[in-house]
């Protein structure tokens, strides 16, 4: 078994590497993205909900003269 050494994993090269990390750092604020848009797109569909409740209240009411 010829070359064996040169398919050793070498732990501390590993954690050496900088390859990776602006992958992770994407993919970290990636996520801090999504999270911080589910509260604003909760505050959003729910104003919407409201307003689309009042116009059809108003159109109801109107459509009976």
């Amino acid at each position: 078994m010829t070359g064996t050494k040169a398919y050793r994993f070498d732990l501390k090269g590993f954690f050496a590497e900088e390859d990776g990390a602006v992958t992770a750092d994407w993919v970290v604020l990636a996520a801090a993205v999504c999270l911080l848009s589910i509260p604003v797109l909760t505050t959003i569909g729910n104003s919407t909900q409201t307003a689309t409740t009042e116009v059809a209240a108003d159109v109801i009411a109107n459509s009976d003269r």
